[in-house]
């Protein structure tokens, strides 16, 4: 029996020659840390829904910062947990309110050595859980929300942050915070859009890690499980506005997406592996059913190859130091 004369086993017959002839490699740089920090904690509270992650304390905070820096890891993406909500959300507003200190406290922890990014959104600020102020229907009202985006969005950048990322999918946000950014003389603050966002059943543990108060969902403003076509419009949209990078959430289960979004953007590309999915190879992990490593380094590598730049992943200072190993 004959066989080609080329065959592909013999690329992998070591380590090294995997290592030599893989096509994608991802590395510290391209990762980005999502934390939480939760007002009046004096040390870190872990969140019982995903193992390994906490609300952090301002001092803690600041050491997993530190320690990103010290990994090679690419950025930080801050999300607040307030001790006071209400229905305008006025808390995420305040320049002295919880996101706005730890994003003050990690630039002068980190300064320009960690890129600090900071989420531009309501739901963890208001009463009734959604991502923007409601009507008196009950409904989100888009416009009046945009204008609290743009005076959270001055706040944010003010406080040190070099990325803001609006991710409530309110129509027209990026247009609108890139003009109060610019009329407040932020030109460099950058915005990294949460351009095709989907309504996804793997949000639950976030849900518990922000101390949530939504009921229902969020369907009317977030995007349909089931349509691909709408993501590239949802991007379009977001570039003609002024995005300087796009994001696409969740990433595991919308591979097909972003492969989509990577081959038309002509900005960089993030991509969010979301509480639920962290949480799946965690409680498979924890029960023996799956190789922990294999399968955190296998799921980002995945997100890698269909087209991402950047990668929201709780596990980026964990991954950091595998890659350097292995590197």
């Amino acid at each position: 029996m004959s066989f080609p004369q080329h065959r592909p086993r013999r690329l992998r017959a070591t380590p090294a020659l995997r290592r030599l002839t893989a096509e994608y490699r991802v590395s510290p740089a391209e990762l980005i840390l999502p934390a939480f920090i939760r007002e009046g904690l004096s040390e870190p509270a872990p969140i019982t829904s995903m193992p390994g992650v906490v609300q952090h304390s301002t001092e803690s905070l600041k050491r997993a910062a530190a320690e990103a820096v010290q990994r090679g890891v690419g950025g930080i993406m801050l999300f607040g947990v307030p001790s006071h909500r209400d229905a305008t959300g006025s808390a995420g507003l305040d320049p002295d309110g919880v996101l706005n200190r730890a994003i003050a406290d990690v630039r002068s922890e980190t300064g320009d050595d960690l890129v600090i990014m900071s989420d531009v959104c309501l739901d963890e600020f208001t009463d009734h859980g959604h991502c923007g102020v409601l009507a008196a229907d009950g409904t989100v009202d888009n416009d009046a929300t945009l204008a609290v985006y743009a005076e959270m969005a001055v706040t944010q950048a003010s406080a040190g942050a070099h990325v803001l990322g609006p991710s409530g999918m309110m129509d027209g946000q990026v247009a609108v915070i890139r003009q109060a950014l610019d009329q407040a003389g932020h030109q460099e603050t950058a915005v990294l859009a949460y351009a095709a966002k989907y309504a996804s059943a793997f949000y639950g543990p976030f849900r518990e890690a922000v101390d949530s108060q939504l009921t229902g969902d969020r369907r009317t403003y977030q995007m349909d499980a089931a349509n691909r076509r709408e993501a590239l419009l949802e991007v379009e949209l977001d570039l003609e506005e002024g995005a300087d990078m796009v994001m696409v959430k969740p990433a595991m289960s919308y591979l097909d997406i972003l492969a989509d979004v990577a081959a038309m953007s002509p900005v960089p590309v993030a991509a969010y592996q979301i509480s639920g999915e962290y949480s799946m190879i965690e409680a498979a992990a924890a029960n023996g059913w799956i190789d922990r490593r294999r399968a955190i380094e296998e799921s980002v590598l995945g997100i890698k190859r269909a087209g991402a730049n950047l990668i929201l992943t709780y596990w980026a200072s964990e991954l950091a130091v595998w890659l350097k190993e292995t590197a």
